[in-house]
């Protein structure tokens, strides 16, 4: 006799084992390709160390800044490893800029300036090689973006910039902002704040600038000298000089 069409029948137990052993090796799979990119990651950092030593602690500072800033908005587990992925790599893309412009002593020409801002582009090439990397690829490549579309590589404005890549751009101003170079000092943290806010709704996502304000405030509070960094389970020293 034919069973009815709304009878639910019960996986056989041999069937409920297999699929738990194909579960079981989805997630081991799952753990291999999260080692195997943060190998690649750790090695991509390295060279960005051996290339240019201040851009690599810039971008040690860099994610310190924007995992604050991520925490204070709420973002969840997942999103803040990506973010701190992408506000690592962000200047990756300036190991293909030329000596003479990367280490310049001073302020960069017009046409060395021109030459500087291709590093987003290099950034998102670089990290696009990698398939779990693609977000990362895309928030490194936006960091440069504003707002008001007035930024680039490809001028994207408001909420079509990637929120990580706004973040980052916050972070990265104030790094830049507070750290001093043989041309002039860096600015105090509360001076620095008000550039911010200046510019928020502009140049920054304003409800960026906000939590970024706030988190660093909470900060402060711990008294702490120097931050961890989780891919490199290391902690580095949040004064720049």
């Amino acid at each position: 006799m034919k069973k009815p069409n709304n009878v639910f029948e019960i996986p056989s137990f041999s069937t409920a084992l297999g699929l738990l052993g194909l579960a079981a090796e989805v997630e081991r799979l799952k753990r291999e390709s999260t080692h195997m990119a943060e190998t690649m990651a750790k090695t991509i950092l390295k060279a960005l160390d051996c290339k240019d030593h201040y851009t690599f602690g810039h971008s040690m500072r860099v994610a310190y800044f924007s995992m604050v800033t991520a925490r204070e908005l709420g973002v969840d587990d997942d999103g803040l490893r990506e973010l701190e992925l992408s506000a690592l790599f962000h200047d990756i893309g300036k190991i293909g800029t030329p000596d003479d412009v990367l280490n310049k002593p001073s302020r960069l020409s017009e046409d060395e300036f021109l030459v500087m801002k291709q590093h987003p582009v290099l950034s998102g090439e670089i990290l696009a090689e990698y398939p779990e990397f693609k977000q990362v690829a895309l928030n490194a490549r936006h960091h440069h973006e504003r707002v008001d579309g007035r930024g680039y590589p490809d001028g994207l404005k408001g909420d079509a910039i990637p929120l990580f890549a706004r973040i980052i751009l916050i972070a990265d101003t104030f790094d830049a902002m507070t750290s001093t170079r043989t041309y002039r000092k860096g600015l105090t943290y509360e001076v620095a704040f008000e550039e911010l806010r200046q510019f928020s709704g502009s140049q920054f996502d304003a409800r960026c600038v906000e939590a970024f304000v706030a988190g660093m405030a909470k900060e402060a509070l711990k008294g702490e000298e120097d931050f961890h960094i989780p891919l490199l389970d290391r902690r580095f020293a949040k004064n720049a000089a």
